[in-house]
């Protein structure tokens, strides 16, 4: 993409992104995502309904009268965003490419993120890590991971979840906040769901929440007759005659089905979720999560 259509892109985005974020989520953002914990901020005298457990006894014996630690919250975090650049991500039959949800999707959650002051940083992957851009603060960090969102290429066209939550988990040490960001579409020859230790391992260390991103045509198919479907991953071709009601029938069924399962292994393993369709606005399951969580 030549630099000038980039730049307009990522400002394109930069207004839309950081206006949803300062309209819409920032308080919601605030009060769904804690931070690392409570830090103490100083000393007052102890007042009628306070925690006697707060009471600092080193002080109170010094003045011959009873004072508390105040704490306050730690509000400092990482954010981290896992993003799945598989070849499945350049589909889309309604409003929008999966790619170009996410590219505003990330934007937003990482304006959300630095008002907050908060670190945030990411990972593309793959079946392979193809990039990772450390945590940082500030506008620049963020319009660099936008332009990368925008017009990165990845080098392999597979998907493997579990590896990119694996490097993640050896990377980052510090406990993090991590979206991971995915139509969570495999390879059929890796099992249903290779990933669900590694979630587990990830939700265990860091406040794991899984973003789903999913066309209509992905539930549904039309009757238009016979279709020459192409497996964007694997590269595997198949004819389809949607004109029949049982074929239709039976791919809602599957697809159902399959997105059912995946939302147990989320909430077996405790992980808050959504799904973010291309032909509706991210905002609205964005918000329900946030509220969700600050329940």
């Amino acid at each position: 993409m030549e630099t000038v259509e980039l730049l307009k892109k990522v400002r394109k985005v930069e207004i839309k992104s950081r206006g949803l974020s300062n309209q819409i989520f920032a308080g919601e953002y605030h009060s769904a995502f804690k931070g690392r914990g409570m830090a103490f901020s100083e000393v007052r005298e102890y007042q009628a309904g306070d925690d006697i457990r707060a009471i600092d006894w080193n002080v109170t014996a010094r003045f011959n009268h009873p004072y508390v630690k105040v704490f306050e919250e730690e509000r400092e975090m990482t954010v981290m965003l896992i993003v799945d650049v598989s070849a499945s991500r350049e589909f889309g039959t309604q409003k929008q490419l999966k790619q170009d949800l996410v590219t505003e999707l990330c934007a937003t959650l990482a304006f959300s993120a630095i008002q907050n002051n908060d670190k945030i940083g990411i990972v593309f992957f793959s079946d392979k890590i193809e990039r990772f851009i450390p945590p940082k603060k500030g506008r620049g960090h963020i319009l660099r991971i936008i332009r990368e969102l925008i017009d990165f290429k990845a080098e392999s066209k597979k998907t493997n979840i579990k590896l990119a939550l694996q490097y993640f988990t050896t990377i980052i040490k510090k406990r993090s906040t991590v979206f991971l960001i995915s139509d969570f579409i495999e390879n059929k020859t890796m099992g249903p769901f290779s990933f669900e230790d590694a979630l587990k391992i990830t939700n265990r260390k860091h406040d794991l929440v899984a973003l789903k991103i999913i066309d209509k045509r992905e539930l549904d198919i039309p009757s238009i007759g016979l279709v020459n479907f192409i497996d964007a991953e694997s590269g595997v071709v198949k004819w389809i005659d949607t004109s029949d009601s049982e074929v239709r029938k039976n791919y809602h069924l599957e697809a159902t089905i399959k997105a059912q399962q995946l939302a147990n292994v989320f909430i077996k393993n405790g992980i808050d979720f959504t799904t973010i369709n291309t032909d509706e606005p991210y905002t609205k399951p964005l918000i329900n999560l946030f509220k969700k969580r600050e329940r």
